[in-house]
């Protein structure tokens, strides 16, 4: 090969510099804190030394830690914009799969930066090593370059390792709170710092904690004669638009919200994520614990909670003499839902796509394959009751359909002029307009499946909630939210629920909020259903705490459930 130029050396080195700079004023200088700031830095410029020894090239080391930084930045940023999270480690381990690819398809600019990524990537780290010559002690003896070269690598890695141990210099840096995480926008910090994040932080009983409190529930059940057949309904990024301040429109008003005579529960209520994350939501509803009481390893719950939680409620229903089934509108293959329904204890999974469902499938389009599949079941076992959780997808994000392309009247701007500047404006009605008209579609599906289950003679409790508000990429967070004031701190975790049956039922559910936590033991309290152990102290909480679990005002009841729940029950056992 022709020995490049000095001339070309020179251009590739000051491109490479560039490069470097663009990293560190976009990257490390944009840290939140100064200690965050000081760490990636660090950390950045210890990779460069470590590259630089290892190829003695100028160059390719810049454009090497250039590229790996920047790739982490970039990624944080746009999994923030579109999930509002940033990219964390286990991420790498969990979610890079042929379903996440399949997401990307449907965000144009991830797709596009990601194929660039690949195809660019490893083109420019070929050009910048064959673009110069090995530059350190050129005219040293070999040995001496092999041994300069092999320790300033070993002193740099070992630097660099140290450097990122938990208990290290910039142990500061470490063990972040998970909610300033997620928000801090420290995104080469928190990529960094979160490698961990797959360890479990099982929650520690206080020396204090008061174990006088009882958790058995010693009171009758009120069941029906016969047991009903239960149906749960996650609604993606569903949440009653009007608790925004400015949706007072008739559009904004959707009967799934409001009580009718079959209603037994509903109201506000409470989750533990934003904009994203429904497998979170899917998780608390199933068993009863919010995922952050595990630290960042609960962003994980399908891979790494479920397979550990010893009590749930299809085992609930299960132990009742119910049999259990899921419909998942996508791949089971998506976020290990085949194998964490089979932990969750479910006896049956459907996987959508077997039925035709997918992406661009609608709530109609489930309400259908539930129908069908409902029918199937009840055949198959018609002296048995059927616990069935299914979700639904048409709601997720992104609502970028063009306003001209939606039946009327979402076809133009339902809030013209609401908004400052103009950008924000057009850009909140875009993403107004398709979630209203998607939740038009939710409203006729649900009204439907409420007619074919609770319109019969056979005794069935429907309830549906929302998994989570969508973020329309922050800009959700622009409007003025109306929230009753115990839910006012976090506004954007606010959803709702629904509980309804077709038969009576004596005692009453009123909370001014309600944390999805409590759902599950709210469901069996109406369905009649016996509780088991796990059930029973859910419900005595939800009962002392009016709805609220870890925001409750009573810090010391919280504390004396949490030790019932994982210290006596034993609720989190270890893996299988």
């Amino acid at each position: 090969m022709k020995t490049p130029t000095p001339r070309r050396t020179r251009v590739l080195r000051i491109l490479a510099t560039l490069a470097f700079a663009a990293l560190v004023v976009f990257g490390p200088l944009t840290e939140n804190t100064g200690a965050e700031k000081v760490f990636a830095m660090s950390v950045i410029l210890l990779a460069l030394l470590a590259l630089l020894f290892a190829s003695a090239r100028i160059a390719f080391s810049l454009i090497a830690v250039s590229l790996l930084f920047g790739a982490i930045e970039i990624a944080g940023v746009l999994k923030f914009r579109y999930l509002t999270t940033p990219l964390l480690a286990p991420d790498l381990e969990y979610f890079v799969n042929s379903g996440t690819l399949e997401v990307f398809s449907h965000y144009p600019l991830l797709l596009a930066v990601g194929l660039g990524a690949f195809a660019l990537i490893p083109t420019l780290l070929i050009v910048s090593f064959l673009g110069e010559r090995a530059w350190l002690l050129p005219r040293a003896p070999r040995f001496v370059r092999f041994a300069v070269r092999l320790f300033g690598t070993l002193a740099a890695v070992a630097m660099l390792v140290v450097s990122l141990r938990p208990n290290g210099p910039f142990n500061g840096v470490f063990d972040k709170p998970m909610w300033i995480a997620i928000n801090d926008k420290s995104f080469i910090t928190d990529f960094l710092t979160s490698f961990n994040d797959t360890v479990i932080n099982e929650p520690k009983s206080p020396p204090n904690v008061d174990r006088t409190i009882s958790w058995k529930l010693d009171r009758p059940m009120q069941a029906p004669a016969r047991p009903p057949d239960v149906v749960v309904v996650l609604e993606e990024s569903t949440f009653d638009p009007r608790i925004l301040k400015l949706c007072t429109i008739p559009e904004c008003h959707r009967a799934m919200f409001d009580a009718d005579k079959q209603t037994r529960a509903h109201g506000p209520m409470t989750v533990h994520t934003f904009g994203g994350g429904t497998w979170t939501s899917e998780f608390s509803a199933l068993t009863g614990l919010a995922h952050t009481l595990f630290g960042n390893a609960g962003l994980y719950a399908p891979y790494n909670l479920a397979p550990r939680v010893a009590f749930t409620l299809p085992k609930a229903f299960k132990h009742a003499g119910y049999r259990a089934i899921a419909l998942y509108p996508m791949s089971g293959d998506f976020l290990n839902a085949r194998n964490a329904y089979d932990y969750y204890g479910f006896d049956a999974f459907y996987d959508g796509t077997q039925y035709g469902l997918g992406w661009e499938s609608h709530d109609a389009d489930l309400l259908k394959v539930f129908e069908r599949i409902y029918g199937d079941e009840k055949r198959a076992h018609p002296d048995t009751p059927l616990f069935v959780f299914m979700l639904t997808l048409h709601q997720h994000g992104p609502h970028m359909r063009p306003l001209a392309e939606l039946p009327p009247p979402y076809d133009k701007p339902l809030f013209p002029g609401k908004f400052k500047p103009k950008a924000l404006d057009d850009w909140l009605n875009l993403n107004l307009g398709n979630y209203l008209q998607r939740l038009a579609e939710s409203d006729a599906m649900m009204a439907n499946l409420q007619k074919f289950l609770l319109g019969g003679d056979h005794p069935a409790v429907l309830a549906h909630f929302g998994d989570h508000q969508p973020s329309f990429d922050g800009a959700i967070n622009e409007i003025p939210k109306i929230v009753p004031k115990p839910a006012s701190p976090v506004a954007h975790w606010v959803t709702y629920y629904m509980v309804k049956s077709n038969f009576p039922v004596r005692a009453r559910y009123d909370y001014p909020v309600f944390d999805i936590a409590f759902l599950g033991s709210l469901v069996l309290d109406v369905a009649g259903v016996p509780k088991d152990a796990f059930y029973q102290a859910n419900t005595l909480l939800r009962e002392r705490c009016k709805g609220r679990y870890l925001d409750c005002d009573n810090k010391k009841t919280v504390a004396s459930y949490h030790d019932y729940i994982f210290t006596t029950l034993g609720d989190l056992h270890e893996s299988q």
